[in-house]
Formats: structure tokens, sequence, C-alpha cells
């Protein structure tokens, strides 16, 4: 029992990594955390009509990642590129995660979790200031695998929580 309380703690370890290096804006650190080639076990090469997983990764194998309101990425390059993307577009992000659950089955490990996100963009024309916060809710799942060096992502999926106005919650449903 105790491997697997261990386990869990390390993906939440890993977990908390993530975020921590996305608000910090620290690129390396977040490639770090990624699962490459060389991390998926058991791989059988990659496809070959070059619209599939990067060189050397099996379908199973390829990192995927969905963020709010963007279609599937899929491949390193690709997701890595869209947090690059990210990155450079947003001068301040913070992430209070609530709700998180992690669950542990063998060399694969899911966290889910609700990111209270705060962001801000860049400064308006002519201040030298913050632009306007913004707050957002969305909902995450993340999927880790275990590895030589470590739990790293293969999955990332977030989706936006739609929130109910004030108007929608006395509104009943007509029959």
């Amino acid at each position: 029992m105790t491997a697997a309380r261990t386990d869990i703690e390390q993906v939440q370890l890993a977990n908390t990594a993530f975020y921590e290096a996305l608000e910090r804006g620290d690129f390396d650190e977040v490639s770090d955390l990624w699962m490459d080639s060389e991390d998926a076990a058991g791989g059988s090469g990659g496809d070959t009509d070059g619209e599939g997983p990067e060189d050397g990764e099996a379908a199973g194998d390829a990192v995927s990642c969905v963020h709010p309101g963007w279609p599937v990425l899929t491949g390193r390059g690709e997701v890595l590129r869209s947090y690059a993307l990210i990155m450079a577009n947003t001068e301040y992000i913070q992430f209070f995660l609530t709700d998180l659950k992690v669950g542990v089955a063998g060399d694969t490990a899911l966290v889910t979790c609700t990111e209270n996100i705060l962001s801000g963009g860049p400064p308006p024309e002519g201040g030298g200031e913050l632009g306007p916060l913004v707050g957002q809710l969305v909902v995450a799942t993340n999927v880790f695998r275990r590895t030589p060096d470590g739990w790293k992502l293969w999955s990332h999926h977030a989706s936006p929580v739609l929130a109910e106005t004030d108007d929608e919650e006395g509104e009943e449903t007509p029959t």
C-alpha cells in the first residue's frame, strides 16, 4: 500500500511542477515534463503518412493536448509549440487547483482537477502596467506515464466550465 501512496504523491508532485512551470513561463521545464519518444516504452515505430505521431512514436504513444477552444494537438512538437505560443502571449497566469483527484493503475496515472485561472495579457497601448486580469474556470484531465525519469505528461485535456447566470438559476425547464 505504501508503493501506491508513493506513486500518488509522485504524480501529485509532477502535476504541481507542470502548473508551476506554466506560471513561471519556464518553457524548458514544461518541455521536460512531457513524454518524448524515448519515454514511450513498447513503442513500435511511427506511421508513414506524415499525418500522425512524430518519427519513432507509435500512435498510442504520441502525446496529445486539448486547450479550451482548440482542436486536438497530437505529437510532442505540436503540443510544445502550443505552450510556447501561450507563454509568448500571456504576461501573467496563476492556477489555483481545486477538486484534485489522482488515480494510479500500473504505469499510468490520471489526474482530474478544476483549474481556477487568473491571467492577464499585455499592457494596453502606451501603458506600462499589466493588462486587465481575467478569471476563468476550466476542468482538466492530465494523464501521466511512468518513465525511467519519473512521471511524464502523456495527455492534457482542458475544457471551460460554463457558469450559470442569475437569470438561468431560477428558470424552470418547459415541459
